[in-house]
């Protein structure tokens, strides 16, 4: 109650401040653009958690999850991408996937949707104009990502639970997001050292993990590599878990020694 009504006493205020008004225009066209693709796209999005989804359900019946089944640029109820991740990821996806996929699929989007609004909002309050400005260049990758349903806004969201949050568990989060896809490993530079440790360990098991599966890691290795898939912009997304790291340093950002140390110290336990 105390928080909203600072923010009802603060709203006149910032209502008046050009670049706070300018960065809502900025967020709302931008938003307002990603809800009408996503509106277009109707029955075809959710490509890429139905594959989660359907890999989770072979695994369960006792079938091949790295069986290919006709899924790009069809409805996801017509056809599935290929699980492409190793075996032991699907204990992740399994609590999720013994949903019926329509309300799994709702579930999914919700909470990417939440999740990442939540780290909007925290943004903006510091930095508006520039949260603004990064929200809108990434607009198109994160239509992507809503689109599809791809686990890079979670990954992208890594960062931020160990800065906001926990040190550790945003250790292990980058490292499960690494064992998945690879291409999150430089976000570990953009993490606080409590991360570096229990992260780069968490991934050494991770890794051992999927050399103990290592047929069925060469036929993913396969699928990763060959299966022909659009250009990747959902990558992108994964630049908004810099900025935590950039927030909590004074602004405007600048080379120094003194720029770069770290300016908050988050939690450490779980």
């Amino acid at each position: 109650m105390r928080t909203e009504r600072r923010l009802a006493r603060e709203l006149p205020a910032r209502l008046h401040d050009p670049r706070r008004v300018a960065a809502m225009l900025l967020i709302a066209i931008a938003s307002g653009i990603v809800i009408a693709f996503l509106v277009a796209r109707g029955q075809f999005a959710g490509s890429d958690a139905l594959a989660y989804w359907t890999g989770v359900r072979n695994w369960l019946s006792g079938a091949d999850i790295y069986h290919v089944i006709p899924g790009r640029y069809i409805a996801p109820t017509e056809g599935a991408l290929p699980y492409a991740y190793a075996p032991w990821s699907l204990y992740l996806f399994a609590p999720w996937a013994l949903l019926p996929w329509d309300a799994a699929w709702f579930l999914w989007r919700a909470a990417n949707i939440l999740l990442f609004a939540c780290s909007v909002a925290w943004a903006y309050d510091r930095r508006p104009l520039p949260t603004a400005v990064i929200f809108v260049i990434l607009a198109p990758s994160l239509a992507a990502n809503f689109d599809t349903g791809n686990i890079n806004i979670l990954i992208a969201l890594t960062p931020w639970l160990a800065w906001l949050s926990s040190a550790r568990w945003g250790g292990v989060a980058w490292a499960v997001a690494t064992a998945l896809k690879f291409v999150p490993a430089p976000l570990l530079l953009f993490m606080p050292r409590a991360s570096w440790r229990i992260g780069l360990t968490t991934l050494g098991v991770l890794a051992l993990l999927t050399l103990a599966t290592w047929p069925q890691t060469l036929r993913q290795l396969d699928i990763v590599l060959n299966y022909p898939r659009p250009l990747r912009i959902d990558y992108l997304i994964l630049a908004w878990g810099i900025v935590p790291w950039l927030w909590l340093r004074p602004w405007p950002p600048r080379v120094s020694r003194e720029w770069l140390q770290i300016r908050s110290a988050p939690k450490t336990s779980a």
